[in-house]
């Protein structure tokens, strides 16, 4: 195989891990925090 295969699957990888992480932290940090303390 190539070595292109892995790397490829690697940077695929920690894009869709970076675009969660930054969905969440838009969210939480564009979010009401009183909101967030009612559920928890």
């Amino acid at each position: 195989m190539q070595v292109w295969v892995f790397v490829g699957a690697g940077i695929g990888a920690l894009l869709i891990a970076w675009l969660a992480v930054s969905y969440q932290s838009i969210k939480a940090a564009l979010g009401n925090p009183v909101d967030a303390l009612r559920y928890e």
